[in-house]
């Protein structure tokens, strides 16, 4: 019964991936009359990302507590986050890929084939999956940057593009080439074998975990001061720390 608990957070990460899913798709039915942008959507999207980041770490955590993990539950955390870090957001890109086009060439027919790239994030994401299940060390570190962080990179992007009100950000976003760098980015990172700090604590040692507390301040900091902005900035100070710090095999 109590691996059952976690195994339910497990799901309700991938209901949230999957009402992800439906707003990139242009919303619930009863939504589509209160005439919402595409954006819009992919905000709520975004918002839903980040819902299933947060039940994504409590299963975990809530499996821990009970001692209920199990190779089920593993399994199924690995076919949730599919769904709400790969495939979402890889939807996201899509738009964004899409909506780059159209401003860049106005009036024009859009070749498909350019698009496609964006599916490249979910297929690194089920890459690192697949190898993380089979992995047997017991180090909290992990081998490549966890499909979590790249989802919730992604997922800033149209929340920035709304929030953000400088013109060079929204330049920058209406550009394809920024967004096949995420993707080169973000997809190499994940299949990747670089060390990655894990944000998991063994103990409250200030001593052994002060990049993860500097790393909880910076982001306290920077949303403060940048609001959504903060996400990328922050997701870059942890590559940097994940690959100054860490030790490499």
């Amino acid at each position: 019964m109590r691996k059952h608990i976690a195994n339910c957070f497990t799901l309700l990460n991938l209901v949230f991936g999957s009402m992800a899913v439906i707003q990139i798709l242009q919303g619930f039915p009863e939504m589509r009359g209160r005439h919402m942008s595409g954006m819009e959507h992919m905000c709520i999207a975004s918002l839903f990302i980040c819902l299933a980041a947060v039940v994504d770490f409590l299963d975990g955590l809530i499996a821990r507590m009970l001692g209920a993990a199990s190779e089920m539950g593993k399994q199924l955390d690995s076919l949730a986050d599919l769904v709400s870090f790969g495939l979402a957001p890889g939807l996201i890109i899509f738009e964004f890929l899409k909506m780059s086009f159209e401003a860049s060439m106005p009036g024009e027919p859009l070749n498909s084939w350019y698009l496609l790239p964006a599916l490249i994030l979910p297929c690194a994401g089920a890459f690192r999956l697949a190898r993380f299940n089979l992995r047997v060390s017991s180090s909290l570190e992990f081998e490549g940057l966890p499909i979590p962080a790249g989802g919730i990179l992604i997922a800033s992007f149209p929340l920035i593009f709304t929030f953000n009100t400088s013109p060079l950000v929204h330049k920058l976003m209406l550009s394809a080439s920024f967004w096949y760098a995420v993707i080169f980015l973000v997809s190499f990172l994940m299949v990747s074998t670089l060390p990655m700090m894990s944000m998991k604590f063994k103990n409250l040692s200030f001593v052994k975990n002060w990049p993860k507390f500097l790393l909880f301040v910076l982001a306290i900091i920077g949303a403060v001061i940048f609001g959504w902005l903060a996400v990328p900035l922050i997701f870059l100070v942890y590559i940097l720390f994940s690959l100054v710090l860490l030790p490499r095999s």
